[in-house]
């Protein structure tokens, strides 16, 4: 037992001196020191992305099926155009809020390829509910191909296989079940991502010809995809702010929820096992 005490107090030491030289690596506003600028190994985000409110955050969350909607609007309309949900069935957005009517109708706007016919040939049919939002483009190639060499990446987990980690001590605090649980790192991502254009790069951050800088992003300087967003592209319906601030948030609620669609179902289920224990 004491070993293992001692075995944590070393690694809480380790973490926090580890911390300490992180926060002395960093600028007030969370962007990358200037030596990185001059030559020295940088280190991506260069901004850490902003720590946003999310109604679907701690050990009570919900989604928003409002905001989920408006979501859903910003992804057909404009995510659409280059990137998939290849595991997302439009028969789920029935727990959007969404009559079987609708859900049947939105499928329809969309088309899928199906076969072999009696003939042996595929064909293209309109979508049915048990389909799933299909690809823009036929191939990983020819995806890349029109996209700077870039294929955009599927959205359906999205939201879980993007994110980022908190160092010391907050990671600590998110061990602890319904306390901590920081669980919104990708859509955190997302937003700063999405609306992290319009910046212009730092001295000594060289943007490549035919990507866009942009500071949240975790690979790299800048990426190929351009701003995707802008004030007025999208209407809603409920009257909710045409901004790409509200967009940002909206689409980013929205691929949490295809992301991991039980959340809700999950929380409430911790949550009385918890009060059992």
């Amino acid at each position: 037992m004491n070993k293992l005490v001692t075995s944590l107090l070393s690694l809480a030491v380790v973490a926090g001196l580890s911390g300490a030289a992180l926060a002395q690596e960093t600028t007030p506003n969370g962007a990358a020191p200037a030596e990185h600028a001059e030559g020295a190994t940088p280190h991506y985000p260069l901004m850490h992305p902003k720590h946003e409110h999310w109604t679907f955050a701690g050990p009570l969350g919900h989604y928003d099926k409002g905001q989920l909607q408006r979501g859903l609007k910003v992804y057909t309309e404009v995510c659409a155009a280059c990137h998939s949900m290849s595991l997302v069935p439009f028969r789920t957005l029935g727990a959007l809020g969404y009559s079987d009517a609708q859900v049947k109708a939105l499928a329809a706007n969309y088309e899928v390829q199906d076969g072999p016919n009696a003939s042996g040939d595929m064909f293209t049919r309109k979508a049915i509910p048990s389909d799933h939002f299909p690809s823009p483009f036929p191939n990983h190639e020819a995806a890349a191909a029109a996209n700077n060499g870039a294929a955009p990446p599927d959205f359906s987990l999205i939201a879980k296989a993007r994110g980022i980690e908190r160092g010391f001590p907050q990671f600590l605090i998110d061990m602890i079940p319904f306390v901590g649980g920081y669980q919104e790192g990708g859509p955190d991502y997302i937003y700063s991502l999405l609306t992290g254009y319009d910046q212009q790069p730092p001295a000594g951050v060289q943007v490549a010809e035919g990507t866009h800088y942009n500071p949240y992003f975790a690979g790299a300087a800048a990426l190929a995809m351009p701003k995707p967003l802008s004030d007025g592209q999208v209407t809603y319906d409920d009257g909710s702010p045409a901004t790409v601030d509200q967009y940002a948030k909206d689409v980013a609620s929205f691929l949490m929820w295809a992301a991991e669609p039980h959340l809700e179902e999950r929380k409430r289920t911790g949550f009385m096992v918890m009060v059992f224990l």
